[in-house]
Parts: structure tokens; sequence; C-alpha cells
């Protein structure tokens, strides 16, 4: 696997790992192979672990610093501080406090089995904290050597520029995929490039619809959180599962997958995708993306195979305009 860099320094994997379903949100888990697949990604150098401590809560840091801890140094491991907590899981809403940040990157460590966390993300921007008060906070956990980059996520370029005058940012998160092009048009991508900040992409695979395994919702399980997102209810899914058929013949064509046509899209716009997988058969799949190199023919035949104004539903059920924090 090649590297790729973000900003401030960092590099990582040019395709990542995202380990949330390993431990929440997507149905039954097997924890086994949870294990198995984190200690294959390195064997394939898939080095880019991502992770977030409302994953479970908290269980998901655990099952990492459980399964990598004894590599830890050949990881680059990346979470998040999100809603406020308590230490029993109790979410209290946003809190983009320098105090609150402290307290959860602390903890954070703990769960992870970590001195130190490599990427360091604000999950949401809290909307009553100025963001140079929360940058500030985490600028201060770089100093003291318990971070080593910070990022945002779902931030807008306006926040970004604010952000960045405080302490360099090493990247943005964001959801983008085939399914959702925001950033394009909103200038988070194009400010985060003029900035030097590398981004990250999340749900790359529009939450498995830009696959070839999800063809039913008879196929999630009865407790899969994506059961109540908007382009996950019937009639959304079946109009955004023909427009995936048009992509499964580009991916034909070229010999591979929808997700890994999907992935190598992502990556031909600089941005670093994140899949998520609970499998190491699934993780070879997405990995051998990062060998597909699509052509500029290639391209216009996913814009015009898969053009926007068809996709059916939101991609989460906020409605946010374009460009706000999120």
């Amino acid at each position: 696997m090649r590297s790729t860099a973000l900003g401030d320094g960092l590099d990582v994997s040019a395709i990542g790992l995202g380990a949330m379903g390993m431990s929440a949100y997507y149905g039954p888990t097997d924890e086994t192979e949870a294990i198995a697949t984190l200690q294959h990604a390195l064997d394939i150098g898939v080095t880019f672990i991502d992770t977030a401590e409302a994953y479970g809560p908290f269980e998901n840091e655990r099952l990492i610093g459980r399964a990598i801890g004894h590599r830890r140094d050949e990881f680059v491991i990346a979470t998040k501080a999100s809603a406020e907590m308590d230490d029993d899981g109790t979410i209290r809403g946003r809190n983009g406090t320098p105090e609150y940040l402290r307290r959860a990157a602390e903890r954070s460590l703990r769960h992870l089995g970590m001195d130190v966390i490599d990427l360091y993300y604000l999950h949401r921007v809290d909307p009553a904290v100025p963001i140079e008060d929360s940058v500030g906070g985490l600028a201060d956990l770089v100093r003291e050597g318990k971070v080593r980059h910070i990022g945002l996520s779902e931030a807008s370029a306006p926040t970004l520029r604010r952000a960045q005058a405080v302490h360099p940012i090493a990247a943005v998160q964001s959801e983008f995929s085939l399914f959702a092009r925001d950033l394009l048009s909103n200038a988070e991508k194009a400010t985060a490039d003029e900035l030097g900040i590398g981004v990250v992409a999340f749900s790359p695979l529009g939450r498995g619809v830009l696959t070839e395994r999800i063809r039913s919702l008879d196929e999630l399980a009865p407790d899969d959180a994506r059961r109540g997102l908007p382009r996950f209810q019937p009639d959304a899914f079946e109009a955004n599962r023909r427009l995936v058929e048009r992509v499964e013949l580009i991916a034909r064509q070229r010999g591979a997958t929808v997700a890994q046509v999907a992935l190598a899209w992502i990556l031909s716009q600089g941005v670093v995708p994140i899949p998520g997988t609970r499998h190491r058969a699934r993780l070879d799949e997405n990995a051998a993306a990062a060998e597909l190199v699509l052509s500029d023919d290639d391209l216009r035949h996913l814009a015009e195979a898969l053009p926007e104004d068809e996709i059916v539903g939101s991609r989460d059920g906020i409605d946010a305009p374009a460009g706000v924090d999120r």
C-alpha cells in the first residue's frame, strides 16, 4: 500500500480502515474476526485506523487497543472527541471546550492503551464554543505530547480558515462518496487544499450502498442503524440501487468491483478514504482499489451514470445548508 500526505507532516496509507462497525451500529459484531481484520490490515499495509470515543461508546477504542497494542508504532491511529459523555457513556451534548477535550483525550488514551494519539479530531464543531478555543485546547494537547496532530470533522470552509490560524490542522474528515459530493461544491475541499489540510472521507461507500453486497434491505440486521436513514427507506433504496447498477457496468469493464471503482474515484479527487469493514476479505477488496487508476473516460462515465440530482434522500437526515458546520 502506498502512502499519502495529509497536512502538518502526517503521512498515512492511501486507503485507511474505519473501525466503527466492528463495535456498533451495523448489527451483530464478531470480535474475533474484527481483531483478525485489524491485524491483517497491517500485513497488507493499511496502517491508518479510524475510531472515536462514541463508537460503542468506548468499546471500539478498547477493541483497537487489544488488537494492535503490541504493534502500536506501526499504525497511525485517529480518534475523536465526540459529544460530551460521562464515563458510563451517558451523552450530554456537544462540548468543544478545552476542558472537555482534555478529559476526552485522556480517557481515549486509557481506552486505547496508548501514550499518544496520532490524529485527534474534534468530531463535530460546537456552535457554542469559538473554534479558536477548541483548537487552542487541542493545540495544548499537542504541546504536552498527548496528541501528535489535530483534525476537524464536517467543518465549513470559514471554520477551517479560523482553525488553521490557531494551529496547523492535519485533516478534515467529512462524508464523501459518489453519493455525497457536497464538499466539492461548498468550498470545503478547495479551502482544505489551499491551506494544506488533508481531506479524509468517511462512509466512502455510501454506508454500503456503493457495493455489490447490499441488494435488499432484508440483508440488514433488524437493529442496523442504517434502517433509520433517508437513503435506506424502501423507495429511496430501490431508486439508488438502480444507480449503483450503472456503476456495476463500469466496474465490470475495468475488471473491478463497484466498491473498488467508488474508492478509486475518491482517490482521484485527492482524498483519503477510510472504508469500514469487519471482514478480512472485504479489507483486501478495498485495499486493492489503491492500484486502480481511473481514466478521464471512466470519470466522465461515472458522472453520467450517477448524476447528483438523481440520488434520492439526504445522506443522514440532517437538513443543513451547504457549507454549514453540521
